[in-house]
């Protein structure tokens, strides 16, 4: 209102200001709620991503990817590489990208994923964490084929995939190419039908590289400050 008397706005400008206000408000809390419940370990953006950083991949097909159009043609990424150069990053900032588009994102590395289910069949919950899996509009699967699976995780990821098929977007990030996933199954037709779908609906982005962790070292900035100067040569009398 005071702002309102020292521009001297009229009645109906007043009340758009109001207004606007209130929905900036809103839309700034809806956000907030959406990027808590997406479950993020870091909050990762696509303006806070270093596209100097010494790495290989499809850049201009990523830069598209976060038009997020694949969200809306229920489409997947995949994103393959050695660990450190940046998957879970570039993941985590289309996921924080989504969320600021509106849409429910959720987030959870494999490990986490397969333990929730295991867990659940002990108190009989395991519909309602499948729900959870497969409500949102963009499920982000960190870490994928750090280990074999399991029968039963070879079963819960092909249920997973199969639910979410054409239905809503997965991200996965892989350190192992697509061809070596198969291998990581208990039942290889599982694989074979998992990864099918999963696989031909995806867009594949593998990034080449050495670790951005370890460009980031603190000793590494420390080494570099300390290293020595070549020693002058002496003139010779």
């Amino acid at each position: 209102m005071a702002y309102a008397r020292k521009t001297k706005l009229s009645e109906l400008e007043f009340l758009e200001l109001a207004l606007q206000d209130e929905i900036d408000r809103r839309d700034h809390k809806s956000l907030s709620m959406r990027l808590q419940r997406a479950g993020f370990e870091e909050e990762q953006t696509l303006e806070g991503f270093d596209w100097d950083t010494p790495v290989t991949f499809d850049r201009d097909r990523v830069k598209d990817l976060f038009g997020l159009g694949f969200l809306e043609r229920n489409e997947d990424v995949i994103f393959l590489g050695p660990v450190g150069v940046g998957k879970t990053l570039l993941a985590s900032a289309l996921g924080h990208a989504a969320c600021r588009a509106g849409h429910p994102v959720l987030f959870l590395r494999a490990d986490h994923m397969f333990r929730a289910l295991h867990q659940s069949r002990a108190d009989h919950s395991t519909e309602k964490v499948l729900r959870r899996l497969l409500a949102p509009d963009l499920l982000i699967v960190d870490d994928f084929g750090l280990r074999r699976l399991t029968a039963e995780q070879s079963s819960d990821f092909y249920e997973v995939i199969i639910e979410r098929h054409r239905r809503a977007s997965t991200i996965v990030t892989s350190n192992r190419t697509t061809d070596e996933w198969i291998g990581l199954f208990d039942d290889p037709i599982l694989a074979q039908s998992a990864l099918d779908r999963l696989a031909h609906n995806a867009y594949q982005i593998p990034i080449e590289g050495e670790s951005y962790r370890d460009q980031q070292r603190p000793d590494r900035e420390k080494a570099k400050k300390k290293a020595p100067r070549s020693p002058k040569r002496r003139r010779s009398l």
